[in-house]
């Protein structure tokens, strides 16, 4: 018989199909479309076989703390407007992601947030003057990072994503089973940081969840200026780690998708991505025109996306939360936000000496020299002070 060379051709393994060959992407992809168990009305929908809803324990909790954490979202901003905060970058609209990133992990996890995590962080139960110590300018970090196992809140873009993955190593190295999650921005996957640290976490398998909020704006640059990926969640096959998209105003599918990152993690699988598809309702901080860069009609339409809303609805309809509940609620978050103002109305004493605080671990000449000079200068000035 005569081999034709369509023949060879078709039996050439260069032509095979490519279902035998095994799939490098395989379980690593994110679902086509953002994973969602509630639509935006509170609705259920149909049961996910990957995300079962979480306990409806854990779903009173998480909605308890979603309106906690947006009465003091609003009170913060209120205070910037008075002049009590230097600045402040709101989360509201952003609570899902927020509270749900904090009810997955365990106390004894890492947090590492970026500056606009303030709601992330009192949801952890730091106090809420100490998470605003930044933003008020009285120090760098208001409260104990060791103590609370929460980094200080990182300005720079993606630099915490670096001190996530070194600090999960150094605890698996040591044989713990602790977790850290990195909150991101939709901006900050655009940075070199990003992507070394989690290339250095895949590779070395380091429990560290990347949770990016991909709120639309990058400050005022919208997502399509930033990437043509087909999602930000795409981006972890590069580094062969597993992704997945949520829908990140659905406050049940946050919490059911973070909740398995998590354990997936812990398990010692190494790096989870995750991306939230969610919205900024507020400016990026008190210094921004965000009529700029977007029109109010987007604005409305995540409006009626609302994640508090959403939840409550659906569990006021599931029997869960009652009237007399959601009163007491509401009235806890009055009382939180209440305390927090007249706290935050007392003028704080800064020592000008602590400048030179926690410089070196041994301060140099120099510094001890500048300490001495601005000590002197502090001595004058109170002595011309009692003159007078």
């Amino acid at each position: 018989m005569t081999t034709t060379p369509q023949a060879v051709r078709r039996a050439s393994p260069r032509t095979r199909p490519a279902a035998t060959t095994p799939d490098p992407a395989h379980g690593l992809l994110p679902a086509g479309e953002p994973v969602r168990l509630l639509d935006p009305t509170g609705t259920p929908l149909p049961a996910h076989p990957d995300y079962p809803e979480p306990p409806a324990e854990a779903l009173s909790e998480l909605y308890r703390r979603m309106v906690i954490g947006r009465r003091f979202d609003i009170q913060a901003t209120a205070l910037t407007k008075q002049g009590r905060l230097a600045v402040y970058p709101s989360s509201r609209g952003q609570e899902a992601c927020q509270v749900g990133g904090v009810l997955a992990l365990r106390d004894t996890d890492w947090v590492f947030p970026t500056y606009r995590e303030s709601m992330a962080l009192v949801s952890r139960g730091i106090d809420p003057v100490e998470v605003l110590t930044l933003l008020r300018g009285d120090w760098h970090c208001g409260y104990d990072p060791a103590a609370r196992r929460t980094a200080p809140q990182c300005t720079p873009l993606a630099t915490q994503c670096v001190h996530a993955a070194g600090l999960a190593y150094g605890e698996a190295h040591q044989g713990r089973d602790t977790v850290a999650l990195a909150f991101i921005g939709d901006g900050a996957t655009s940075e070199g940081d990003f992507h070394e640290g989690i290339n250095f976490a895949a590779v070395f398998k380091a429990p560290v969840v990347y949770f990016v909020q991909n709120n639309r704006y990058a400050i005022s640059v919208p997502l399509s200026r930033q990437t043509a990926a087909p999602s930000l969640a795409h981006k972890g096959v590069g580094y062969g780690v597993p992704s997945e998209q949520v829908d990140g105003n659905d406050p049940i599918a946050v919490l059911a998708v973070l909740t398995r990152a998590v354990a997936h993690a812990r398990a010692g699988n190494g790096p989870f991505l995750v991306e939230a598809h969610t919205y900024r309702m507020e400016p990026h901080t008190n210094a921004d025109d965000a009529t700029r860069y977007r029109d109010g009609a987007e604005v409305d339409a995540w409006r009626d996306r609302d994640p508090v809303t959403r939840l409550e609805t659906y569990l006021r309809d599931r029997g869960v939360l009652d009237g007399p509940t959601a009163a007491a609620v509401a009235e806890e978050a009055e009382a939180y936000a209440a305390d927090l103002r007249a706290r935050m109305n007392t003028q704080p004493a800064v020592d000008p000496l602590s400048l030179f605080d926690h410089v070196y671990a041994s301060p140099t000449p120099q510094l001890v020299e500048q300490r001495e000079q601005v000590r002197a200068e502090l001595a004058a000035a109170r002595d011309e002070d009692g003159d007078a």
